[in-house]
């Protein structure tokens, strides 16, 4: 079963449970995102990987995701939080093909804006064995072009739903980063680029993997 028809099962089933007023909404609230031309202002392969303060590890130990990249490739996911169940699928789908990831000289992390308490529980939860980070201030999602604010018409149903994002984020912001993989190619560059406004969708960590494997053959 592929990724994307584990979320699209998820979506059905949560779409039925909600009701059409709120599913419309969120799925509006999308195309509003979308719409903003968020996605020219994304990162592309090209691009150096930026330096960015507060990355730290689910122990909260600092992590320098720039230092990995200048010895081997990376690939670097971002997820929304662990409260998200599409995020948890993804995530899980990455730990599935870590040992190819490996295997292909790079190394897997994965990352979101909640505080390393948060990073931890979502590691332990999905039996994750990659390293998870936290993007503490949301730096590093800023430099690519991917993080944005909450919409005042979507804002009441994240409270509603107990997602108080400030709080878990600790910055005080009703920010997310959007659904992206990058891969780092070594030495820092962005050598490829996934990135969604809809978070329902993501693409398959086995697209990503042969773009992976393309990339290190070519390098070789």
């Amino acid at each position: 079963m592929t990724l994307q028809t584990q979320l699209d099962g998820f979506r059905s089933g949560w779409e039925g449970r909600v009701g059409p007023a709120t599913a419309d909404l969120v799925a509006g609230d999308i195309e509003a995102l979308r719409a903003t031309g968020i996605l020219d202002r994304v990162a592309k392969p090209g691009d150096g990987w930026p330096q960015a303060e507060g990355l730290v590890d689910q122990h909260a130990r600092p992590f320098d995701l720039v230092g990995l990249a200048a010895a081997r490739p990376v690939v670097a996911t971002f997820y929304r939080g662990g409260w998200c169940p599409y995020c948890n699928l993804e995530l899980r789908a990455y730990q599935a093909i870590l040992g190819d990831i490996r295997a292909a000289g790079a190394e897997l992390v994965a990352v979101s804006p909640e505080l390393p308490d948060h990073s931890l529980s979502t590691a332990e939860k999905n039996d994750l064995s990659f390293t998870v980070l936290s993007d503490v201030g949301g730096a590093l999602a800023t430099a690519l072009g991917i993080r944005f604010p909450l919409s005042d018409a979507v804002r009441p149903f994240y409270e509603k739903a107990g997602h108080a994002l400030p709080e878990r984020n600790g910055d005080g912001a009703w920010t997310l980063p959007l659904p992206a993989t990058f891969i780092i190619d070594r030495g820092g560059v962005i050598g490829a680029a996934f990135v969604e406004v809809d978070y329902r969708r993501r693409p398959d960590p086995a697209a990503v993997l042969a773009a992976l494997q393309d990339r290190t053959a070519a390098a070789a």
